[in-house]
């Protein structure tokens, strides 16, 4: 058997919800107040969900091209990178490493010129630090010969210049040479074999890959200028590289993605959290419809509360008669809340392309978002807290209403019935 503050605190939320006049008003205010509670808990939801969707999207999109660790010496090339490469690949958690050499350029056809990163890579150790190989639209990372100056360009850039497979393109570096009119910078023509698309538009808008014997030639190295590292964690990039620097010499360095990256995350992260503190005055707007309503079903149910009072009801079973009440309308706001917010946050996939077919929008233009898709990753770490921080605010809400109604004199309210 439920305790009677229970039962008569359940029967008046369901009295309220079939009322007429100044109840039917009440019910009104309470119904807002659900649905204001219930549209604060779906709105951190969704963004909070999308917010991490883009975070983990573009993050995996980055360290599809770019690597988990760089290893790189202040004395210069490795020349000798094999014994380096060993020594890095001892550690349990590395998966694959892999020799490079980069630098700034120009790609100029015709009129058209375009800055770059220029990448030397050995096409047959690629595949262990990053995925370019699978992401290959046209052509193969196999096809760059040492000698042949084959480059390998992203799909938006090889649009802009309008390259296709077997043009010519010209590659200017800054690294100058003298002549007898000056120091010009060194050129040379390559051969466009192949174009990849990872998907992230900073990159397949601004890099270019060639063998990493032609980039030594190009930028007169005597060796590759670093290794990249693949781990079997990328969340604990930061801890390997630590070991592994520890078993190098005092002339390496030893980076991770997330520094090289930190300011963009570290926007992300204050952004997010920004977010999820103003879209929570949502539901602060609907605890404070609650404690209104609350405090009008108080004073409409003075009689009541006298009643119950010489009946013996004591203060404390008066003020959980309404907390009851409250806590009603606040476990229904959340719960409905928490389904809409989950069923909209799982379904944006779907939800999204049909607004931006149905009106010719685009939310997310991928030149200035890097995606072109509005990704979603729900995350109980953000959902419970969310659910409670919000149950929490509004069984605080119903603590004033509950008291005034159990400060209630009972031969005062019953003085003009």
């Amino acid at each position: 058997m439920l305790p009677f503050e229970f039962r008569i605190g359940w029967r008046y939320t369901r009295q309220g919800r079939r009322g007429r006049g100044k109840n039917g008003f009440i019910s009104f205010i309470s119904v807002m107040s659900v649905a204001s509670i219930a549209l604060g808990v779906l709105a951190l939801i969704v963004v909070l969900s999308v917010m991490n969707g883009f975070q983990k999207e573009v993050r995996d999109r980055m360290l599809s091209v770019i690597p988990h660790i760089e290893v790189v010496s202040y004395a210069g090339p490795l020349e000798n990178w094999q014994e380096t490469a060993k020594i890095v690949s001892s550690d349990p958690h590395v998966l694959g490493v892999a020799p490079y050499s980069s630098g700034q350029g120009l790609l100029s056809t015709g009129s058209s010129v375009r800055g770059v990163l220029l990448r030397g890579i050995e096409p047959a150790d690629e595949g262990k630090v990053s995925d370019i190989d699978k992401q290959m639209a046209v052509g193969k990372l196999t096809d760059l010969k040492p000698g042949e100056y084959g480059i390998v360009l992203g799909l938006d850039l090889a649009r802009l210049l309008r390259l296709r497979v077997g043009d010519k393109v010209n590659v200017i570096i800054p690294q100058g040479r003298a002549t007898p009119a000056g120091i010009v910078p060194r050129m040379r023509a390559f051969t466009l074999t192949g174009v990849f698309s990872s998907g992230h538009y900073e990159y397949d808008s601004s890099m270019a890959l060639i063998h990493i014997e032609d980039a030594q030639a190009l930028f007169r190295q005597s060796g590759p200028a670093g290794l990249r590292v693949r781990v079997d964690d990328m969340n604990k990039a930061p801890e390997i590289s630590f070991e592994i620097l520890k078993t190098l010499p005092d002339t390496f360095a030893v980076t991770d993605w997330s520094k090289q990256n930190r300011t963009w995350f570290a926007a992300v992260q204050v952004e997010k959290r920004m977010m999820a503190i103003i879209l929570f005055l949502i539901v602060l707007v609907g605890a404070f419809g609650l404690v209104s309503s609350m405090v009008m079903t108080v004073t409409e149910k003075q009689s009541d509360i006298a009643i119950l009072r010489t009946l013996g009801a004591s203060p404390a079973s008066i003020m959980s008669i309404f907390m009851v009440q409250g806590a009603v309308v606040g476990v229904v706001g959340v719960a409905c809340g928490v389904a809409l917010g989950l069923l909209i946050a799982c379904n944006l996939d779907v939800i999204v392309p049909a607004i931006e077919s149905l009106f010719g929008i685009q939310f997310l233009p991928k030149e200035v978002y890097f995606i072109s898709s509005l990704p979603s990753d729900p995350r109980a770490g953000d959902i419970v807290p969310i659910a409670v921080f919000s149950l929490i605010l509004s069984l605080l809400a119903t603590i004033y209403p509950s008291w005034r109604a159990a400060q209630t004199k009972p031969a005062e309210a019953l003085r003009y019935e």
